[in-house]
């Protein structure tokens, strides 16, 4: 009966190591981290930004995996709300960077004037959609 748990943990284990370097590997990939250390001039810290990354991805599953509490209340709810959608949004905008989705998208459609206005909209559409959710899932 241990001898099955033992494989099993070794299984899970290496499943989430293979999942987590693929996660790793993409972030890399897309440059995003690149990004962030040129556009902030804090290129010489590169390795304190993957360490961080590595660092967020642990943790957060042993948070997830066990359970574990954290006495902050609302505000550090709201602020992981807020860097979560902060590099949701880093990543949509790494992706369609890579595919060109912006440059062609706008050419096609002659919208070139527009594109503050449908960036603020997007940005106002998915705040709206976030409370939306969330103010409805806590009865508010």
């Amino acid at each position: 009966m241990w001898a099955e748990q033992i494989v099993l943990g070794i299984i899970g284990f290496s499943s989430g190591a293979v999942i987590a370097g693929g996660m790793f590997s993409f972030l890399i990939g897309l440059g995003l981290i690149s990004v962030f250390a040129d556009r902030t001039h804090t290129g010489k810290h590169i390795l304190m930004y993957e360490n961080a990354i590595a660092l967020g991805g642990i943790l957060f599953n042993l948070f997830f995996i066990y359970q574990i509490k954290i006495p902050a209340g609302s505000f550090l709810l709201a602020l992981f709300g807020l860097f979560s959608g902060i590099f949701v949004g880093c990543w949509a905008m790494a992706l369609a960077d890579i595919l060109n989705v912006f440059p062609i998208f706008i050419r096609r459609l002659k919208i070139i004037k527009t594109i503050p206005y449908i960036i603020i909209g997007l940005s106002l559409g998915k705040t709206a959609g976030a409370l939306v959710y969330f103010l409805g899932r806590w009865g508010v």
